[in-house]
């Protein structure tokens, strides 16, 4: 019985509050999965809760490649979601962090921000230390002395192939994709 409503919180939760995917009779069914799910089910429900207006073709597109589905405003939320419900969340932030990075013009905000990227998430013993060798995490130590727009791009090329190769063919199997692909 605890496993059968286990999977019916873990399903009906990838459903979330939304309007696009559910009648009004089931969003108390959804409101109840969301608040008495596990902790991965309610993280994914709180990160959820905007996805209005998610159609079949844009989660279809997700399906061709980890691109398609970061540059999507949905797909980034549900996979990084996804990536919370893993606790490896570190890697989509980095990589989102990265791309914001490379947008700054002012060379102070610039290096303001290397350093703080690099405390954050690649110096040894970060908060949020992502998983990168020694001799990346060298250059980058140069690169934000020096700084410039691609101090991180080694860095973030490595964490995208992890996530290409690793957490996006999981995500494509998770139970939450395919309850939304299901919903639509």
């Amino acid at each position: 019985m605890l496993a059968q409503k286990t999977k019916t919180s873990t399903a009906t939760m990838a459903l979330v509050k939304s309007g696009e995917f559910t009648s009004k009779k089931e969003r108390p069914q959804i409101h109840s999965a969301c608040r008495e799910g596990s902790l991965k089910s309610r993280l994914q429900c709180k990160s959820l809760r905007s996805t209005r207006g998610l159609c079949f073709e844009e989660l279809s597109q997700w399906s061709l490649s980890l691109e398609k589905l970061i540059t999507s405003k949905y797909g980034t939320k549900i996979f990084e979601a996804f990536l919370k419900s893993e606790f490896s969340d570190e890697n989509i932030e980095f990589w989102l962090v990265c791309e914001e990075y490379k947008k700054i013009r002012s060379s102070l905000r610039k290096t303001y921000r290397a350093q703080k990227i690099f405390k954050q998430y690649i110096q040894a013993d970060a908060p949020r230390e992502i998983n990168i060798d020694h001799k990346t995490r060298d250059l980058i130590r140069r690169n934000v002395k020096i700084g410039g727009a691609g101090c991180f791009d080694e860095a973030q090329r490595i964490i995208y192939g992890l996530m290409e190769k690793d957490s996006y063919p999981r995500f494509l199997r998770s139970d939450i994709y395919r309850a939304f692909l299901d919903s639509v």
